[in-house]
């Protein structure tokens, strides 16, 4: 598949005829950092990199003169530096994220209601509707990446398909700031050059696989036989793998994405013994995973706890919580067990917070704990402080001194 640097760009004429592609993937260009850039706008032309700067620091993004110099989001900073020591480091702010992503969220809302969010920065759109209003698809591609440059000043690209997968492919060989349609007449032409990886589904091992057989493009997997596929790589993967390397892909655009599961989490900036400190990091995480299961309407089932010692071994453990619920006090009780039944144990690299089994608020009858007067009405006024003036400007008093380390990551 296209680099991730923009250095193949491919973008479509004016003139294609996009009739037979209804399907629009909209990706925002190096999302993050192209936010931060809003405000710095000097800095557009040369290597910005959005990270704590500590030395534990990942890269949460990367603009493109930053990827052409091989910076890749989640390196280490360090690593980054040493590829491109002319780079800009910035800081990440995660509320402006948010709100820049409602606003074109907005506007895809605007276009067609058959949208299905996959995230802060990309969506799939089924513009078949649309097209006596708004116009063909790709008219009306070109009218959003028209409407999200103007109402927010930032860049997206598009890919316009007959099918979701040959539409993401597309926006991603657009970027940065590109239209590509296929046509679905050019859909095996545009797909049988690309590598095995660009498949969907197609990671390193499965990829090895593929290429102990001699299959390197996607087109030598759809001339393989089906069967032999389904021998190599099982009845399912085989399937699908033979599907979509013929162009064959039967997802709908599907508006209700339900969350899998809400998480966070942190890297210390030096590694931590000290159990208190780990415990008012836990606290600070599940008020966070707290608020965001209250904004999304959901509770959790279970909640589960992620540590990494300073020799990278990594440790998960999980508790069903009796009563679902979305209060951060409740999950941090269950988290601090779940760290506490560790006992001793070596120096924290990195702790995470995680809410998993969801389902729709209010489908089960309050717990015993949330019915405590207090919490429930606090955690809701300080939902209510945050969206006012940002997270963290009202905080439990026992994290008015906890140290910050490297920012929090979400999923």
């Amino acid at each position: 598949m296209s680099k991730q640097d923009g250095s193949q760009r491919q973008v479509s004429a004016p003139t294609v005829d996009s009739s037979t592609s209804p399907i629009l993937h909209v990706d925002l260009d190096a999302f993050f950092a192209s936010v931060e850039l809003l405000d710095r706008p000097e800095l557009a032309a040369h290597p910005v990199v959005v990270a704590h700067d500590s030395p534990r620091s990942v890269v949460t993004a990367a603009n493109y003169p930053a990827r052409r110099f091989g910076v890749r989001s989640a390196m280490p900073l360090s690593q980054a530096k040493r590829l491109c020591p002319s780079a800009v480091v910035l800081e990440p702010h995660f509320e402006k994220y948010r709100h820049y992503s409602r606003q074109v969220m907005a506007i895809f809302d605007d276009m067609t209601p058959l949208v299905e969010r996959l995230g802060i920065d990309e969506a799939f759109l089924d513009v078949s509707g649309a097209g006596r209003v708004l116009g063909s698809p790709g008219e009306i591609a070109q009218r959003i990446r028209e409407r999200v440059r103007a109402e927010t000043g930032l860049a997206c690209s598009v890919g316009a398909a007959s099918t979701k997968f040959v539409a993401k492919l597309a926006s991603g060989r657009a970027k940065p700031d590109g239209l590509l349609v296929i046509p679905a007449a050019e859909t095996l032409r545009f797909l049988h050059p690309l590598p095995v990886s660009a498949l969907w589904g197609v990671g390193a091992a499965t990829e090895k696989a593929l290429e102990r057989h001699a299959l390197h493009t996607i087109g030598d997997i759809a001339a393989s036989p089906r069967s032999a596929l389904e021998r190599s790589l099982g009845a399912a993967l085989g399937a699908k793998l033979h599907d979509l390397a013929n162009g064959i892909d039967h997802r709908q655009v599907t508006p209700e994405r339900v969350e899998k599961s809400i998480g966070h989490e942190m890297t210390f900036s030096t590694d931590v013994r000290d159990d208190d400190q780990l415990r008012r990091e836990l606290l600070r995480l599940s008020n966070r995973v707290g608020e965001r299961l209250r904004r999304g309407g959901l509770e959790a089932g279970t909640v589960a706890l992620k540590v990494r010692y300073a020799d990278f071994t990594t440790i998960s453990r999980s508790h069903r919580l009796a009563t679902p619920s979305d209060l951060g006090r409740t999950i941090y009780t269950e988290a601090r067990a779940l760290l506490d039944a560790l006992g001793e144990h070596p120096p924290v690299r990195l702790i995470g917070v995680r809410a998993e089994q969801l389902a729709a608020a209010g489908g089960a009858p309050l717990a015993l704990w949330e019915t405590e007067p207090g919490w429930r009405d606090a955690e809701r006024t300080v939902d209510g402080v945050a969206q006012r003036f940002g997270l963290d400007s009202l905080r439990p008093a026992s994290l008015l001194s906890s140290p910050r380390g490297e920012r929090l990551r979400e999923d």
